[in-house]
């Protein structure tokens, strides 16, 4: 069923994609679209998760570098009945973390340093089950291609921006203005359904591998926090792969709010307590 879905995306994005090289560029336009689409579906099935790891400078770290915390991830890998997913670490003062990989078997979690400085043990395992949910729920490639095609249709936009499009043809210049517009629209929308849809049931699964939902609350509600007042320079500079976060890396653009790539992390909050059999109270 994920692989399903996955084909489901990639066709629907190659479609996408074809349809604004048409609007820029007519028929080859529409053919040049179509081999590109090709060859980032092949890129982004195999290497967009290392895209992504290196558009956020993640460095990879061994359990001889960073013991207790290769201790916990395989832990917890253990308990999710997963194998142990590689690790890695952003440098940034932002609490964040995300997972990417095609499956399982090729899988990483990156966590910042902001993170394992602001969050408690047990509060740092919440996040950490919570990413390996992700990928026991194989949600890894499909928002990691998200990210890829999202970042490309606005490259894509851009483009039409500065060069105009096949103005000779009828629609030329109204389709090379919507392309601007929506394009960018369509593709925060991919990426707002596909974060949405899937970060209460990682919740869920990941307060499940932990054993402990009000910790994975406390924490959510601390990384939002943070994030509102630190700013995150690689986020900032590729707002595509926002919606891999556990929590919305966004916050210094109020264009970055067009678009909420996450649910409310209050009702988050509240799930997890209903999960634990507390109040739902906001958490403070």
């Amino acid at each position: 069923m994920a692989y399903t879905r996955t084909a489901l995306l990639m066709a629907a994005m190659t479609a996408l994609f074809m349809a604004l090289g048409y609007l820029l560029g007519g028929s080859t336009g529409m053919v040049l679209a179509l081999a590109l689409a090709g060859a980032m579906n092949l890129f982004a099935w195999w290497n967009s998760d290392q895209a992504v790891l290196r558009m956020h400078n993640a460095v990879p770290v061994t359990a001889t570098e960073a013991p207790d915390l290769a201790r916990m991830v395989e832990g917890l890998a253990a308990r999710a009945g997963l194998p142990v997913p590689a690790l890695y670490i952003l440098d940034t003062d932002q609490p964040n973390a995300f997972a990417t990989g095609r499956d399982p078997a090729h899988a990483a979690v990156a966590v910042t340093t902001g993170l394992m400085r602001n969050l408690s043990r047990d509060e740092l395992a919440g996040v950490i089950a919570h990413e390996l949910a992700h990928i026991r729920n194989r949600d890894t490639l499909i928002m990691t291609i998200t990210a890829t095609f999202a970042g490309a249709i606005s490259m894509l936009a851009n483009f039409a921006m500065f060069f105009g499009g096949d103005r000779d043809r009828p629609l030329g210049a109204i389709g090379t203005i919507a392309m601007m517009i929506l394009a960018p629209l369509a593709a925060a929308l991919v990426q707002m359904a596909i974060s949405r849809t899937r970060e209460y049931e990682a919740d869920r699964i990941g307060a499940e591998i932990s054993g402990q939902p009000l910790a994975l609350a406390s924490a959510l509600g601390r990384i939002e926090a943070l994030a509102q007042r630190v700013d995150m320079p690689t986020a900032e500079r590729s707002p595509a792969s926002a919606h891999m976060f556990i929590i919305n890396p966004l916050h210094a653009h109020s264009h970055d709010r067009l678009f909420a790539t996450h649910p409310n992390t209050s009702n988050r909050i509240a799930a997890l307590r209903a999960l634990a059999g507390q109040d739902r109270g906001p958490w403070v």
